[in-house]
């Protein structure tokens, strides 16, 4: 049997890391585990040898020195992605980053700019993107059988409660960027607007209604994008019976996802206009039971990666959701909408998703 093309390391070894090492054994054929790097050394070798990795560092920068690495996994706190992608990048590895990828546009552009620079990639984790349903519905968008989008909904409600924030970094500005909108619902709306494309304007609010916590813990968007779809934006940690949905209504046809971390082909609805019924026997063609995840992303790393292209979801394409989200927080901030390209790199909110403190 052939041995795996790639090598890949995981660097962090808390609860998302185990999602990243099953995708792993999936892709086992093409892709070999090979290190473990966390800052906990116990922890390390306690997760390296539950997933049979071979080596144990205890920091990247040693990892790097000692390893040939293609692809490093990051799922360590979110202020970390930054300066550990860097690293990364002029160590010659490519970078699968868990979310939210940054803190901040300005970071995203340092990463970009990194990138050019090394010619080594980022991509962040948002594996929605990659479920059967939304390939599904992009394919019938693009061939135009459900009609122009005329409005959306996206849901991201979800429970956390007080001792899920007393994990030190969680709840404030400087180490999670900010509250369910960069750290919960970003999933949801990136798979929004993955299906919708661009987006021209955002109105928001934001609050904290309940958690003892920097940030918000709440907020509510409405949107409109470049082709005058319209579409609203609840993200929220607040809500003790959790869902995440999506509802787009075409002007031929109803499509609905309600799932809570993951889907499969069974949580999407489809119900269609009078007259076109053929519809729902083409939405459930070829259906599957596999859930959305990770093991399917990295299908597509490993398909770039063999391609000599930029793997999907490259920079430029997180940016699009990173600067809703930044224009989110903005238009909430200063009371009024803000539109898409108005975040330049002088603007408050380009450096930090509190406005630099307002």
């Amino acid at each position: 049997m052939s041995q795996p093309r790639y090598r890949a390391a995981i660097v962090g070894a808390g609860a998302i890391a185990a999602v990243h090492a099953q995708a792993l054994l999936d892709h086992a054929d093409r892709v070999a585990p090979v290190a473990v790097v966390d800052v906990n050394s116990e922890l390390a070798r306690h997760f390296a040898a539950k997933w049979n990795i071979p080596q144990v560092h205890p920091t990247l920068d040693e990892l790097l020195q000692r390893e040939r690495i293609d692809l490093v996994h990051l799922c360590t706190p979110p202020a970390t992605h930054t300066p550990l992608a860097l690293k990364c990048l002029d160590g010659g590895a490519n970078v699968l980053v868990e979310k939210p990828p940054t803190l901040s546009l300005a970071e995203m552009d340092v990463l970009a700019e990194a990138s050019r620079r090394t010619g080594a990639h980022v991509a962040t984790v948002f594996q929605h993107r990659f479920g059967t349903g939304a390939h599904r519905l992009r394919e019938m968008i693009a061939a135009g059988e459900l009609g122009r989008p005329l409005l959306a909904t996206c849901e991201t409600r979800w429970y956390r409660d007080d001792d899920y924030f007393r994990v030190p970094w969680r709840g404030k500005w400087a180490t999670e960027g900010g509250g369910p909108t960069m750290g919960h619902g970003i999933h949801q709306f990136d798979l929004l607007l993955s299906i919708l494309g661009r987006w021209e304007q955002v109105t928001a609010v934001t609050a904290r209604r309940a958690r003892d916590v920097e940030t918000e813990d709440v907020s509510m968007a409405l949107v409109t994008f470049a082709d005058g779809t319209l579409a609203s934006v609840v993200n929220s940690v607040i809500s003790p019976r959790q869902t995440s949905t999506l509802r787009f209504d075409f002007e031929r046809a109803t499509v609905e996802l309600t799932h809570l971390y993951g889907y499969r082909d069974a949580d999407w609805t489809i119900t269609p206009v009078p007259g076109h019924e053929n519809l729902t026997e083409r939405w459930h063609e070829g259906r599957s039971e596999t859930v959305s995840g990770h093991t399917d992303q990295l299908a597509a790393v490993l398909d770039a990666l063999d391609a000599g292209t930029a793997p999907p979801v490259s920079l430029p394409d997180t940016r699009t959701t990173m600067e809703f989200i930044a224009a989110l927080y903005a238009s909430a901030a200063n009371g009024h909408p803000v539109r898409a390209g108005e975040i330049g790199p002088e603007h408050p909110f380009a450096t930090a998703m509190n406005g630099a403190g307002r």
